[in-house]
């Protein structure tokens, strides 16, 4: 199994991989010759779309059977089918319930119809209390007495999905059409796969969805409301053997103070805020069907700093929107230098299939997109660089992820490093520390955004051993 794409596709592998074995195949390592090479694809922007096809070619050079599930063979289905005849089948999110017999249906030579895309927020009630009734597919959620999640490695961190979907509008993004409307998991559902995974030893749980500022709104009274993510987040950190709770993908305008409270001050919950501001000038954000402007979000940045200064505080940003003038582009750089973020991303703006955005108007050319890019990139790297000087000489915790070898240094995150995205801690004397250890230690230098750290002294677990 391959998987591209982000954490939530991370998860959506490890119950497929669940769901198989359960159904009598046997996942095995790149290196050995499969009868079936599942490819869980991203279909999120162009350049993960390309991936994702030359991945799908390169696993059909091996002679393997190749099948394409995932975003991209949910959005595109049959014409990906006829424009890639490498692929024995395209499958839709419909499809994972039955993978193990589709699979079985592969190798035996039969025709499997593809996946006929259709917009999954058709699928699903408008109003979201009525949605938990419904038995529509969605991926990652069903984790359970009658599917057991498989991890895909023996690290110590993992993601553990809370939601799927979304109900906003962005005008530039096609992700609700394919990943369908906002769904939370149940909070028991949850808490239970937390506790599954502790035993499987980890130590840190990655909440993903779409975005989980609006968890619980579709849970009726019992869970729903404010202070329902807050709930799950602090039963996480009470799970034994788990060391820290992250959670990703949080809207600005709808995260509120006593969220942002919960994060920053939770004992067991990493004060980590990961921000979906996409741009700080209001005219821009608005074109994009979206909310807010620099100084409410420099307020949001001052809210969090107030009760955790060390924070981190990460997001991405699009430039080269549709009718984004050069002064929109100064109020962007002019929230950057402000808000002094933990990392920054930065995206050119391209065309989506089948989104307002594709139609709108005051389209910029490549190359005007490109110099963008390039001047804020260039300062998202200097206030990022400065914003890791400035925790020279403080204390972080960081969690062992890989351990020292000939060739690669000691490596873990703090608490404001979030996997992949982030930067990472460089262990110093690294070779007296285990993957899974978690270490006290004094930043002395650093390189980037990374830190170099001095071990002081590894920490036991906050909660005692899962039996």
């Amino acid at each position: 199994m391959l998987t591209l794409g982000c954490a939530r596709n991370e998860v959506d592998s490890e119950e497929l991989a669940g769901r198989l074995s359960g159904g009598g195949w046997e996942l095995v390592d790149a290196e050995a010759t499969p009868d079936v090479i599942v490819v869980n694809t991203c279909g999120f922007v162009e350049s993960a779309k390309k991936d994702s096809v030359d991945t799908l070619l390169a696993a059909a050079d091996t002679g393997a059977k190749v099948v394409a599930v995932g975003c991209m063979a949910e959005r595109y289905g049959t014409e990906l089918a006829d424009s890639l005849p490498e692929a024995a089948a395209v499958l839709g999110f419909d499809h994972y319930p039955d993978l193990a017999e589709r699979l079985g249906d592969v190798v035996a030579g039969h025709a499997i119809a593809s996946h006929v895309p259709v917009d999954r927020r058709t699928l699903l009630p408008i109003s979201p209390v009525d949605r938990q009734a419904t038995d529509v597919t969605v991926p990652g959620h069903a984790w359970g007495p009658t599917v057991a999640r498989k991890r895909l490695d023996d690290g110590p961190v993992a993601s553990l999905k809370i939601a799927s979907g979304c109900d906003r509008r962005c005008s530039f993004c096609a992700i609700p059409s394919f990943r369908g409307s906002f769904v939370s998991r149940l909070p028991d559902e949850i808490v239970a796969e937390g506790v599954w995974l502790a035993r499987q030893g980890v130590r840190e749980v990655v909440l993903v969805s779409e975005n989980s500022t609006s968890y619980g709104k579709d849970l009726g009274r019992e869970h729903a409301g404010q202070g329902a993510l807050e709930a799950v987040l602090t039963r996480l950190a009470a799970i034994p053997g788990i060391d820290r709770v992250r959670v990703s993908y949080l809207q600005p305008a709808e995260t509120r103070p006593n969220l942002v409270r919960a994060i920053a001050t939770t004992q067991g919950v990493a004060d980590y805020f990961d921000m979906s501001f996409q741009h700080s000038s209001e005219p821009v954000l608005r074109r994009m069907r979206r909310f807010g402007n620099t100084e409410s979000f420099l307020g949001l940045v001052e809210q969090i700093r107030a009760l955790a200064p060390e924070a981190g505080i990460r997001s991405n940003v699009i430039v080269g929107f549709p009718g984004e003038t050069e002064a929109d582009v100064d109020e962007l750089a002019r929230f950057l230098t402000e808000a002094r973020l933990d990392a920054v991303g930065v995206f050119g703006y391209s065309d989506e299939d089948g989104t307002e955005a594709e139609g709108l108007d005051g389209k910029l050319d490549a190359d005007t997109i490109a110099a963008r890019v390039a001047r804020i990139s260039a300062l998202a790297e200097e206030l990022t660089t400065q914003r890791a000087e400035d925790r020279i000489g403080t204390e972080v915790l960081v969690l062992v992820e890989r351990e020292e070898t000939d060739d690669e240094d000691c490596v873990g995150r703090a608490a404001h490093q979030a996997p992949e995205v982030d930067g990472e801690c460089v262990v110093l004397d690294g070779e007296k520390y285990t993957a899974g250890d978690l270490v006290r230690a004094r930043v002395v230098d650093t390189e980037g955004v990374d830190l170099i750290v001095e071990a002081i002294e590894v920490v036991p677990r906050a909660n005692p051993e899962p039996q």
